[in-house]
């Protein structure tokens, strides 16, 4: 049984290492990786609109409106 979770989103604080990829101060949408968060890692769909991994510090989690979230996540 699989239950489906609203999305996530996290914002760049900096993209060190990974310029081509990510801007600072960006919203990005985060998924659900149990796996890459156990070794401080986040999953995030990049400039590329393909998921990627990257240190989970380079990220914060953020708060956002429900009727913000599903128009961030219907646009990615």
């Amino acid at each position: 049984m699989s239950t489906k979770t609203s999305p996530r989103f996290v914002v760049c604080l900096r993209n060190s290492g990974y310029e081509a990829s990510l801007e600072p101060r960006k919203i990005y949408q985060a998924l659900s990786d149990q796996e890459a968060e156990s070794h401080k890692m986040i999953r995030v769909i990049d400039e590329s609109g393909e998921d990627y991994l990257f240190p989970a510090g380079l990220f914060s989690p953020i708060s956002l409106p429900q009727t913000l979230v599903k128009e961030l996540a219907l646009s990615v």
